[in-house]
């Protein structure tokens, strides 16, 4: 089954990094309790500026509070928000970093959106902590590398933990009337597994269908914001499941700015957090006239899809 987040969002640094040129690091060796010092940049906020590692790097995931912060505990499930600078332990130079970019990154703790190191090091910080996370290469791109990171090299992170949000196993909400036979059914289960999709045997409309299947009193989602989903999605010509965050166990975080599926951005764009939505998204709105990954050319896709929370 295609994991959908790999098509429609412009792939999220953490999970294909991309050598950014010189961001400016130092060119010196400066380490602090065996991390390697932060020598500009030290407050919460500010962009920070990393010395180079000093001796054998650590082979476990080592983590070192900056500064802390008093907001809660970020726990496995919530989505948060971060700043960061990344760099190799033997480098002086890092490889990316979202303070340059003036956009946080967000992500769903434990969710497999980042590498272990992050998952793992982040966990049980509090909301406005300044981290810094040293990780190995089992637990960040082995012996693989990734980009300009060489096989097997210790990463170093500065993280800013900006905000955290709960969220939710499943959407609840008042029904809403279903009506309409030419459209597909979406069950109202609230137990937090995947809602039963019933395509029916009619022609797909031809414009973006978005209904509220159960409608919540949440916020109303913005197009700038960061939301998280479960979701089912089928093709309607045979009404097979082509991607389900429910079978991968996962919820997704998507920043709708950076979200490249127009029709599910439509879709969510207006309705209220914590509904569950049916989004019909006809090709125009879709992939067009091009296949992609296992969805043919010029398909319908149906999506039953729960709006967790907005980071």
């Amino acid at each position: 089954m295609r994991r959908l987040a790999g098509l429609v969002v412009i792939p999220l640094l953490l999970l294909s990094l991309a050598a950014c040129g010189d961001d400016g690091g130092s060119d010196s060796t400066s380490s602090k309790n065996g991390f390697p010092e932060i020598t500009a940049g030290a407050k919460f906020g500010e962009k920070p500026t990393l010395g180079k590692g000093e001796g054998t790097p650590p082979k476990e995931l080592q983590t070192d509070v900056i500064s802390e912060g008093d907001g809660a505990k970020v726990k496995k499930g919530d989505a948060i928000q971060v700043n960061y600078l990344g760099q190799s332990w033997d480098s002086t130079k890092p490889f990316d970093n979202s303070f340059d970019r003036k956009a946080p990154f967000d992500l769903t703790l434990g969710a497999g959106m980042v590498i272990q190191g992050w998952d793992k090091g982040l966990e049980g910080q509090k909301v406005g902590s300044r981290v810094e996370l040293v990780i190995p290469p089992d637990l960040g791109y082995g012996a693989q590398g990734q980009g300009d990171i060489k096989p097997n090299s210790t990463l170093v992170f500065v993280v800013d933990v900006l905000k955290a949000t709960q969220v939710p196993t499943t959407a609840k909400g008042t029904e809403v009337a279903q009506d309409n036979i030419d459209l597909p059914k979406v069950g109202v289960n609230a137990d937090g597994k995947a809602p039963k999709v019933t395509i029916p045997k009619t022609d797909p409309p031809k414009k973006l269908v978005s209904n509220y299947v159960l409608e919540s009193k949440g916020e109303v989602v913005k197009a700038t914001d960061s939301v998280v989903l479960n979701y089912e999605a089928l093709l309607w010509k045979d009404a097979k499941t082509f991607d389900s965050t429910y079978k991968n166990g996962k919820t997704v975080t998507f920043p709708l700015p950076q979200l490249t599926l127009k029709g599910l951005k439509d879709g969510v764009v207006g309705k209220k957090v914590g509904s569950r939505v049916l989004v019909v998204i006809p090709p125009a709105d879709a992939f067009g006239d091009k296949e992609q990954e296992g969805i043919p050319k010029n398909s319908t896709l149906v999506f039953a899809v729960d709006i967790l929370a907005k980071v």
